[in-house]
């Protein structure tokens, strides 16, 4: 048994009713429907019942993502107490992403490498997804709201051009708000930045607090300041702690790259992930609804012979209130 330390998933807290069916077959795999809903079938839900819905990334030690997993490889616990897996899926699902863009001055070098890296991530786009954009110097904007055209957000990022500061937790907390505005059950923000925030009125505690209550991914990359080999004091700068705690608090991943040449293929690694995730779901045996913070682990059972594996899920979830 591999315990996993690492973490990246959305929980999403629902009474979920109608999305959920039961009947007598004993099989509890997911099915998707046309329009995208999942389903579990042979489950005793209730309608009041808190259903969580985890995402899970499995990686191997190379960090590429590891398909063809099962029910059965996965344990779930909430606060110590294993939970019966009631749900589960490996399906690619439609996801709605924001992207959250850096387009202050100091990336006027980096850029035609960003416009590149936005192009890859689109590149795997599913016709049910769905993007938005949020592009930053001074302030923060919502420059391009949600739609299913990838061509919108390209033809955007091609005319930007790079000025001004940075205000990046503006930024990320306009991105999380948006977010409630997606129309899939599956969300992650991806921000880009080279450095810190210095062009702000969020402070960073307020911007971790809601990417720690939304149900949103939240994926980052930080880029040196130098557009050559090494992080230098970028890796050392509150840029980078920011980008990673912010990643922490979200349940994604955070991506410190050592040259600007490596992002469009980050970029491109972090659509594979999203692409590759598989969701585990349970019925919370803690009947409360006392709206207190529920920690959650997740353990992969390894068959023999099967290499290292990681895992990234979120903390946890806040209970439903009445």
């Amino acid at each position: 048994m591999h315990k996993v330390c690492r973490i990246a998933v959305v929980l999403l807290v629902a009474v979920i009713g109608s999305l959920l069916a039961a009947d007598s077959s004993e099989n509890t795999v997911a099915q998707r429907r046309p329009s995208g809903t999942m389903t579990a079938t042979g489950a005793d839900f209730k309608a009041d019942s808190t259903v969580v819905l985890v995402n899970v990334t499995i990686t191997d030690g190379h960090g590429h993502p590891i398909t063809g997993l099962h029910k059965e490889n996965f344990q779930i616990f909430e606060e110590k107490a294993e939970q019966s897996v009631r749900y589960f899926s490996a399906e690619d699902l439609p996801i709605s992403v924001g992207l959250v863009l850096d387009f202050s001055r100091s990336m006027t070098s980096k850029f035609p490498r960003l416009q590149e890296a936005v192009a890859q991530f689109l590149k795997i786009a599913n016709p049910d997804d769905e993007f938005c954009m949020i592009e930053f110097r001074d302030r923060a904007e919502l420059s391009v709201g949600f739609t299913r055209a990838p061509e919108d957000i390209q033809n955007r990022v091609a005319f930007a051009n790079p000025a001004g500061h940075t205000a990046l937790l503006d930024a990320v907390h306009l991105g999380l708000r948006q977010m409630k505005k997606a129309r899939n059950p599956r969300k992650a923000l991806l921000v880009v930045s080279d450095g810190g925030d210095n062009h702000s009125r969020f402070t960073t505690r307020e911007v971790e607090d809601l990417a720690r209550e939304s149900d949103v991914e939240v994926y980052t990359v930080g880029i040196p300041d130098s557009a050559g080999p090494g992080l230098g004091e970028f890796e050392e700068s509150r840029g980078a702690r920011l980008l990673a705690e912010m990643s922490e608090q979200g349940g994604g991943r955070y991506y410190g790259i050592d040259n600007v040449r490596d992002l469009p293929a980050i970029a491109q690694r972090i659509g594979e992930e999203l692409r590759h995730q598989y969701v585990l779901g349970y019925v919370s045996t803690n009947p409360g609804r006392d709206g207190k913070y529920r920690r959650v682990q997740v353990k992969v059972l390894r068959s023999p012979g099967q290499p290292k594996l990681s895992a990234y899920w979120r903390h946890g979830y806040y209970a439903p209130v009445d």
